[in-house]
């Protein structure tokens, strides 16, 4: 089990147990690779709540598109999520994947409530998953330092489709409103 500290704030630390595992990555790169992994889930939990939340808020002239992508990046997140939980457990670890932790420790900006126009979501969106695709490529080179080539690639992976989605998002702002 991860140990987690909930007196100021609630915190993933190292994995201090490990399940059976037959992969020969050694004990402590793996429990690294799986606090970086249970910090992401936690942010795609949080970030796919904060794009759920533009997609159900969203209002403007452009509300039909922009309700559609949302939902998409959305989807897309979900995906994300079950494959990071899903590479944590393989590694031998426990995935940490409810709403509650990932409301305390994600590193993601709080989403503002209070908008609703079509360019003003698209452009907290923009600022979220810049702030995510940042992170996931640090991960990328601490996971290459690791040796963990695996892990590495799924961050790749999570890493181009950010972006794209990411330029899909700046093209919105980039034109005329």
């Amino acid at each position: 089990m991860s140990k987690v500290n909930t007196k100021d704030n609630f915190k993933l630390s190292e994995v201090d147990h490990l399940h059976a595992t037959r992969i020969d990555l050694p004990v402590k790169m793996r429990s690294k690779a799986i606090s970086l992994l249970n910090q992401t889930l936690a942010d795609t939990l949080d970030l796919k709540s904060q794009v759920k939340q533009a997609h159900w808020n969203v209002k403007g002239p452009h509300f039909y598109q922009l309700h559609l992508l949302f939902d998409e990046i959305a989807t897309e997140l979900e995906n994300y999520g079950d494959m990071v939980a899903e590479r944590i457990t393989s590694l031998g670890g426990t995935a940490l994947g409810t709403v509650r932790v990932a409301a305390e420790v994600s590193k993601l900006d709080e989403y503002p409530l209070d908008i609703i126009d079509g360019p003003d979501h698209v452009e907290a969106l923009s600022d979220r998953l810049s702030q995510y695709g940042k992170d996931i490529r640090e991960n990328i080179d601490e996971c290459a330092d690791l040796k963990d080539a695996t892990t590495a690639d799924l961050y790749t992976e999570i890493s181009r489709d950010i972006d794209k989605r990411l330029w899909f998002l700046e093209a919105h702002l980039q034109g005329k409103r």
